[in-house]
């Protein structure tokens, strides 16, 4: 399964942007799917995770309220809304897949997107 992010950019602070994933498998909606990031100088950490069929979500503490995960197994897509962009959000994401279920832990997953970057502007 090879995954294409999209949709990352350079923002102003309390701007939005809707991340997209895509997934050259027809299987997609047989893949549980994540968001982590990695900002500069720090070690990856998760964002949101979503199951095979949407039914189970979670967020990091820090984007709850803020980042919304949704699919589109139709489409093969995933997607990661970000509003109220704050500076500290600044930050290579890259979108994975694993199998069916949902996941915190980055280990679960077998399979990787490139990364967008996204730049938020204080």
């Amino acid at each position: 399964v090879q995954l294409q992010a999209s949709g990352g950019g350079l923002v102003q602070a309390g701007d939005s942007l809707k991340l997209s994933c895509v997934a050259s498998t027809r299987t997609f909606g047989s893949y549980g799917m994540g968001w982590f990031r990695q900002a500069p100088g720090k070690e990856r950490e998760f964002v949101a995770t979503i199951s095979y069929r949407g039914a189970i979500i979670y967020y990091a503490d820090p984007v709850k309220g803020r980042f919304t995960i949704s699919r589109d197994n139709a489409k093969n897509t995933g997607y990661l809304q970000i509003d109220s962009l704050k500076p500290e959000d600044t930050a290579l994401y890259y979108c994975a897949a694993k199998a069916y279920g949902a996941s915190r832990d980055s280990k679960d997953y077998h399979y990787w997107g490139q990364g967008t970057l996204v730049t938020v502007s204080s």
